[in-house]
């Protein structure tokens, strides 16, 4: 009886399909253990929502508002400590490496699994697949025989073997890891391979040395570096302003940027990468650097990480500045197209969206050159009632004192589903509330947070929303309807535009704050005409669902 009961309350107060993720990827996710985990859990901190599993959204929440208070801190560290000491295991493996050992890229494997997953996450850690090696690093156009190669993040040097493998010469190959037993596994397994017993393969910090090294330069890099590694935002900042990564200064950017400093002129580069590094604005910076040089290919691995939900996707490019006709190779579930270098460009933050054909991207860019406009300060945005205690506050049945209340999930195209969840109406008792003035505007925008599709509804009835919807209120000056905007922008072909763009499941206020709108053909619509609007931009809707230029 008390599983069924709890099963009916996920349903009842789940905001998503799926609303759940493991606790393993929630402890990854924070950077700490599994039991500390289940203590927030048990604390109320997040919400569980059936067998070692929480809500996704308690999990959002608790990373926005909650983590990093010094007593949860001092409680997440002393998990970590206690489920893993570094310098033991350090030890212990360098104990029983020796020239002599019969090591292989199993032993790079074993030894990442006796790492604790907070270890892991903490400094980024997880090894690239030998099969993804192979596949991104194949033969070169470069001279391999007189070239230098480097992986700046060895670990326990599955690029470096295949460096090895392709030709480059054991004395022309350079490593660098601050993890000094991955570098002796890699020197290890250069000497078994070629006899060499390679000084070039060094205990260091990439990110400190870039700059030393400059006069050194490589041919040729290949890494998978640290994926959000924990380091502190001020010394972020200072390698960033070393290495001009301007405001991308993610570990994944730095590196990139670090790598490209060590590179020779028509050097090649090639990184394997969080998805985020191609779309999301943090990485900005860094996409714009990318596209003033030759991008060759762009590949999408999917989940090639079992611990990991991102997905790994990957950027080979060539340090010279690319010709106008250039073309880049684009490598997605199997397929393989060219795109021109140049159509990324037209893409709001430079987002190298590699999911989209040439016939797709040839749509987009007629669409960004006729003259448009976007939400960018011409609007004001809400975030849904944050009752910090859900089971606490919602009932499933109205009560006195209480007033009806809507979930993301309860937005469905042009209407809502019927209200199955009441709150007390004394906002003061919530974790965050919105400006009330947002919730009481005479018209307002409401959408699904989490979601791959648009989905808006024009409130004007002041409806009070949860934190799994937001809010957003055109100003008055915006030169067409909210009713007429919500339609156009819950349209079929603006989730293509979307789709094509941006590739998310969440929605994300920059991205639709980058959306093209074409007042010009809306100002005195009543409704969302899609035919008509796709007329006057000369596109025409095909069978399949995908949008090309009419003629």
């Amino acid at each position: 009886m008390i599983r069924d009961k709890h099963l009916k309350q996920s349903n009842l107060f789940g905001e998503l399909l799926p609303p759940t993720i493991n606790i393993e990827e929630s402890a990854n996710r924070l950077g700490t253990s599994t039991a500390t985990i289940r203590n927030w859990i048990k604390t109320k901190y997040l919400e569980q929502a059936g067998k070692g599993r929480i809500t996704l959204e308690s999990l959002e929440q608790f990373q926005a508002e909650i983590s990093g208070k010094e007593k949860l801190n001092q409680r997440a560290n002393k998990s970590l400590k206690d489920s893993h000491d570094h310098e033991k295991t350090t030890a212990r493996f360098l104990e029983n490496i020796s020239f002599s050992a019969d090591l292989s890229e199993k032993t790079g494997i074993a030894y990442e699994q006796s790492l604790s997953d907070s270890y892991r996450n903490k400094e980024g850690i997880y090894y690239t697949p030998s099969t993804i090696v192979s596949d991104l690093f194949s033969i070169r156009e470069v001279a391999i025989q007189d070239a230098t190669f480097c992986d700046p993040c060895c670990g326990s040097g599955n690029f470096i073997i295949r460096a090895i493998e392709l030709g480059f010469k054991p004395d022309h190959i350079y490593g660098y890891d601050i993890d000094p037993v991955a570098v002796e596994i890699t020197k290890t397994r250069i000497y078994q391979v070629t006899g060499y017993e390679s000084e070039n393969i060094k205990v260091a910090n990439f990110l400190d040395i870039a700059s030393e090294i400059e006069t050194v330069k490589f041919d040729c890099i290949y890494t998978n570096p640290p994926w959000g590694k924990k380091i502190a935002k001020e010394k972020r900042v200072l390698t960033g302003a070393r290495l001009k990564a301007g405001s991308s200064i993610d570990t994944c950017s730095l590196f990139f940027f670090a790598c490209i400093r060590s590179l020779k002129a028509n050097g090649e580069l090639g990184l394997l990468l969080p998805e985020s590094f191609f779309n999301v604005a943090t990485f900005e910076d860094a996409r714009i650097t990318a596209l003033q040089l030759s991008i060759e290919k762009l590949i999408d691995y999917g989940k090639a990480f079992k611990d990991l939900v991102t997905k790994a996707q990957a950027i080979v490019l060539r340090n010279i500045v690319p010709e106008h006709s250039s073309k880049v190779s684009c490598e997605v579930n199997g397929a393989t197209y060219k795109r021109s270098i140049n159509s990324f460009k037209y893409n709001p933050k430079s987002i190298l969206n590699l999911y989209c054909d040439d016939k797709d991207a040839a749509t987009l860019k007629h669409l960004l050159s006729i003259p448009y406009i976007t939400l960018n300060n011409k609007a004001s945005w809400g975030l849904g009632i944050v009752t910090g205690n859900n089971k606490r506050f919602i009932k499933p049945t109205h009560e006195k004192g209480y007033i009806p209340v809507y979930k993301g999930a309860d937005i469905q195209l042009g209407r809502l589903k019927k209200c199955s969840s009441f709150i007390p109406s004394n906002m003061r008792l919530y974790q965050q509330v919105a400006p009330l003035r947002l919730y009481q505007v005479k018209e307002k925008l409401v959408y699904k947070f989490i979601s791959s599709k648009l989905c808006f509804f024009y409130d004007d009835e002041q409806r009070v929303f949860l934190n799994s919807a937001n809010m957003l209120i055109p100003d008055e000056s915006f030169p067409i309807s909210s009713k007429v905007l919500g339609e156009l922008l819950s349209s079929d072909f603006m989730n293509w535009i979307f789709s094509r763009v941006f590739n998310t499941h969440k929605i994300l206020r920059g991205d639709l704050e980058s959306l093209p709108i074409h007042s010009q053909f809306l100002k005195d619509a009543s409704s969302f005409d899609e035919e008509d609007y796709l007329t006057k931009l000369t596109i025409a809707k095909g069978e399949n669902g995908t949008y090309r230029i009419k003629g």
